[in-house]
């Protein structure tokens, strides 16, 4: 079965360096990455048609090659990476090889199918608001969300970058780790966490099935990492329902001062649910960015007070199963809302965090999430690492 990952429009192979840390892997990009002589699309066509090939490909890039990984493709991306869902109108879905009925979970669709699949064995995406944690958690992969700003986002078509990350996927944590080895910075120490933290209010945000295949997926990992497992109040200073409004008006302004001019000059077609998605991006107000600031501005004060104890939050990475393919745009709004909300929290507070392939749901892949305080990168990856092959 064919992943239907790689993007058509540009085959690209680049060779890595003959030795390095990496030498003798393969990775792909997600198509919002420069590579010289490339245009990359952004998921639609009108974008492709409108711009020129990149003169330098983006750091993050050179610094896998120079490590001795051989790119081998770029991959398909939602629309503007404007969905979690992975399903683009212009250029197909890629498929999920878990589930091969189900949505591969996007905005970085392709390349969590690719790995998924065997095509390579890590990829790059990127993660704005879940576009890594969420297909990850579909395809029954590693996938991980760096802390904002320390991975060079350089060369990088940009959907929000007070939020965009560059995160990788792999399909053990031994390469996930080696990845992170040669992107991350250095770190200080790499501290396993003093306990571990979960949210019990927020098990009303999943599916049915998805509640128990946590909890018992929670109970496993504080198990391995030798840590209590406690409860927090997340929501004393700032709902969970607070969460998706707020990230999505200061995304969406984002978004929207950055490709406006675009969007408005060329007037794109655009699959419909992404069509409602840039409806509403440029008709955020100013008045309501002022509002979501504050708010943001609370929960980061709380979820940062709630870390300083060296605790790590043990998280959904999504809803639940992968929803299947071609649902109607508001039960797909609805289902995204949901996940959305979840993947927010680390959005918002400009958290790492990793996903781990522990559960399933309905005998589809579930992920659960570790998210640790800012710069917590190196010791996140080195325990799930640990979990995977305990010594």
């Amino acid at each position: 079965m064919t992943s239907a990952a790689f993007c058509s429009h540009d085959r690209v192979k680049m060779d890595g360096a003959m030795w390095g840390p990496l030498g003798g892997i393969s990775f792909a990009v997600k198509d919002l990455f420069a590579v010289e002589g490339v245009t990359a699309c952004f998921g639609n066509p009108t974008w492709l048609a409108t711009h020129e090939p990149a003169t330098r490909t983006a750091p993050v890039v050179l610094s896998l090659l120079r490590a001795g990984a051989t790119l081998v493709g770029l991959t398909i991306t939602d629309e503007m990476a404007l969905s979690l869902t992975g399903e683009n109108a212009h250029y197909g879905t890629p498929v999920n090889s878990r589930r091969p009925d189900r949505v591969p979970g996007g905005s970085s669709s392709g390349s969590a199918a690719a790995v998924a699949a065997g095509a390579c064995a890590f990829a790059l995406g990127t993660d704005t608001g879940g576009s890594v944690r969420v297909p990850a958690s579909h395809c029954g992969i590693y996938g991980f969300r760096p802390t904002h700003g320390v991975v060079s986002t350089d060369g990088v078509l940009p959907l929000a970058p007070r939020f965009d990350t560059v995160g990788w996927f792999a399909r053990d944590a031994r390469t996930l780790a080696r990845v992170g080895e040669v992107l991350l910075p250095p770190a200080a120490r790499q501290a396993r966490p003093r306990g571990l933290l979960t949210a019990p209010a927020l098990a009303r945000l999943l599916d049915p099935k998805a509640g128990p295949a946590f909890a018992m997926a929670a109970a496993k990992l504080s198990h391995h990492l030798g840590c209590r497992l406690d409860s927090v109040d997340l929501e004393a200073s700032v709902p969970a329902d607070a969460w998706l409004p707020t990230y999505l008006a200061l995304q969406n302004a984002e978004m929207a001062s950055t490709h406006r001019p675009w969007i408005e000059q060329q007037r794109p077609a655009f699959g419909s649910l992404i069509a409602g998605r840039v409806a509403r991006a440029l008709a955020v107000t100013a008045d309501e960015v002022e509002d979501a600031e504050a708010v943001r501005d609370a929960l980061v004060a709380r979820v940062d007070a709630i870390l300083a104890g060296g605790a790590w939050l043990v998280w959904p990475s999504a809803a639940g199963a992968a929803p299947p393919r071609g649902l109607p745009d508001a039960q797909t709004d609805a289902i995204a809302g949901r996940a959305l909300t979840l993947s927010a929290l680390a959005s918002l507070c400009g958290l790492p965090q990793v996903s781990l392939p522990d559960a399933e749901v309905d005998g589809c892949p579930f992920g659960i999430s570790l998210i640790g305080p800012r710069g917590s990168d190196r010791a996140l990856l080195a325990a799930v690492r640990a979990v995977q092959s305990p010594s």
